[in-house]
């Protein structure tokens, strides 16, 4: 039998070492339905509930693994759904490739059944290569470098592949004119700056007696480097959200996260600084970074796309993390002086460690969504994957969860989307079966998408070494972030008709498909709900009853902001049972993140 285009699709990945592709079915991509049964579901087929958790199952593969994502979609509206997700991987540089059918070539261009003019439509989200397949002979070098292109720019890329050309016997290039041969793999490669810009770069950071430290995602690889050049500048470290598993936040110089979401230690570091080197992030909020002209700083980055935005660097230095600091450390001074910063900084992390404890033991009704998240914290495995949903989630899994070494933690960092908390886990599980992995999600996200895709957990349950994939619900029965972003930006009172939704039995939903379902009403009972969460034999569901009515208070807010944000809830917000009651501004107050009134 004739080796059609569609099964050397298959073989091509399988050469490039893909173990599972994520996707749904459709009649656009039949002919690859029809190879994945020649070859034996090699690689894997993972069958999502819909195209977008394909997307976003590849992201958190691709996170968590380090390798490249794979998702395929229909012709049309699959290739439609697969958007969201391939975005979240382009705003947060993940290598991710998209395979998606199309009409026919004998039918394109005449307004055909799902005909999508799929190169408009992907001309932004994989910017970096997005091509169509026409002949067999054009195949292995257009998809060797849509995945060379996704791993060496950190990037989605996209495939497309008309019904008829998958059904095409195959034939490789020529030797001949207008014949572009290929080749498999990549070698791995580093960047590094030239010796003058070091030069510069340790000038700038030896000048200063108040250095701060921001690292992203981009810093992973460099840990025991980071570590070094912290300890040897006396720097405080603060974390980007997409860096939080970085460093350890047992470390006494880590502040923990930065900006809306991000702690008070983090907030000072940045306002007292004298000097900031940045590490492989492209944190947006240049509010949350020092005033302009009051610290000199550096950036370190492995893309030029991305160097020298957010803040005037002073020297941008453009090369991988881990090599540029070994090149950069040996080049500071080692003997800098006093420990009045270093033990500024220290202070200030643990007061907030306080802060946070007794944030979390304030009473609520019925539960207090901080206790929620400060409460796994110690109960977490050591070597535990973690993600979290957009939402008011979001600020207590930035602001709770203590990460300690072999512990993997990420959101949707830029595009912030909601609904990727369920998907970005059972990605995670494909990619480390024999880990556990918690996904903490607001009741929002969950209806969104998260329940139907629990039926996907309980699909594959089964090729999982480890069974724990627990995903924990804060149902408070309002799309929270937003309901306090409507208080504290606009002043305005929570708007019913656009911010409550149901009360959903998401426990039950969870025994229903066979999996475990815990539901915990009271705050007694919220560690003993998370134990048996964590010890379960199968993927589980636990949901918390949680008060909307605690504020996820940003780092920076001042009483007088907390105030009106207090009295505009009191002034429009009906009384619907426990949610808002008299006492409410007293409640926003209680959870001022432990400064006195000036």
């Amino acid at each position: 039998m004739s080796t059609k285009v569609s099964d050397h699709v298959l073989e091509r990945l399988r050469a490039w070492d893909v173990e599972q592709v994520f996707t749904y079915p459709g009649d656009g991509i039949n002919g690859l339905l029809a190879a994945w049964g020649r070859a034996g579901d090699k690689p894997r087929f993972i069958q999502s509930r819909h195209e977008e958790m394909s997307a976003f199952e590849a992201v958190g593969y691709a996170k968590f693994s380090g390798r490249i994502g794979v998702c395929a979609a229909t012709s049309g509206p699959g290739a439609i759904h697969l958007l969201n997700g391939l975005y979240d991987a382009k705003l947060d540089h993940v290598p991710v490739l998209a395979i998606v059918g199309q009409t026919d070539r004998s039918a394109m261009g005449g307004s055909y059944q799902q005909e999508v003019d799929l190169h408009s439509l992907y001309k932004d989200v994989a910017s970096e290569f997005v091509e169509t397949v026409t002949v067999p002979e054009q195949l292995p070098n257009v998809l060797d470098r849509a995945i060379r292109t996704a791993y060496a720019r950190r990037c989605p890329t996209a495939l497309i592949i008309p019904g008829d050309v998958q059904e095409l016997d195959y034939s490789p290039p020529t030797h001949a004119f207008k014949m572009v041969p290929s080749s498999l793999g990549v070698s791995e490669w580093t960047a590094t700056p030239t010796d003058e810009a070091l030069r510069r770069a340790a000038d700038v950071l030896n000048a200063g007696d108040k250095p701060a430290i921001l690292v992203g995602q981009g810093a992973a690889g460099a840990v025991a480097e980071v570590r070094e050049i912290a300890e040897l500048l006396g720097a405080g470290v603060a974390k980007a959200l997409l860096g939080k598993d970085v460093l350890s936040d047992e470390l006494p110089y880590v502040t923990g996260p930065i900006g809306l979401l991000g702690s008070r230690p983090s907030y000072e570091l940045m306002r007292d600084c004298d000097t900031l080197l940045t590490i492989g992030s492209s944190f947006p909020y240049a509010q949350f970074l020092p005033d302009f002209g009051k610290a000199r700083a550096v950036q370190i980055d492995l893309d030029p796309h991305m160097i020298g935005m957010r803040y005037p660097y002073e020297v941008n230095l453009v090369g991988d993390a881990r090599a540029t600091l070994q090149r950069l450390i040996p080049l500071l001074e080692t003997d800098r002086g006093g420990r009045e910063w270093y033990d500024t900084v220290a202070a200030n992390v643990r007061r907030w460690h306080e802060t946070m404890d007794r944030r979390a033991g304030l009473a609520a009704d019925p539960i207090n969504p901080e206790y929620v998240a400060r409460a796994v914290d110690p109960l977490l495995p050591e070597n535990v994957i973690l993600t979290a949903d957009s939402g008011s989630v979001a600020n207590w899994y930035a602001r709770h969860i203590t990460m300690r070494p072999g512990m993997r933690g990420s959101l949707s960092g830029t595009l912030a989307t909601m609904g990727p908390g369920v998907p970005y886990a059972i990605g995670a599980k494909f990619a480390h079966p024999d880990r556990p992995v918690v996904a903490l999600v607001g009741d929002g996200a969950m209806q969104m998408n998260g329940l139907a895709e629990m039926i996907t957990a309980a699909k594959y349950r089964d090729r999982w070494a480890d069974p724990r994939l627990v995903v924990a619900v804060w149902n408070n029965q309002d799309l929270n972030q937003v309901t306090w972003e409507m208080r504290a930006m606009e002043g305005a009172p929570s708007f019913l008709p656009s911010q409550e939704i149901p009360d959903v039995r998401y426990a039950a939903f969870a025994r229903s498909l066979g999996l475990e379902g815990i539901r915990v009403e009271k705050s007694e009972d919220v560690a003993a709900g998370w134990r048996a969460a964590l010890a379960a034999d199968r993927p589980c569901v636990i949901e918390f009853l949680t008060d909307p009515a605690v504020p996820p208070v940003p780092p920076h807010a001042t009483w007088e902001q907390m105030e009106a944000t207090a009295a505009s809830v009191l002034k429009g917000d009906p009384d619907r049972g426990s949610v808002v009651k008299q006492g409410l501004k007293a409640k926003v107050q209680e959870f001022l993140p432990g400064r006195t009134r000036q």
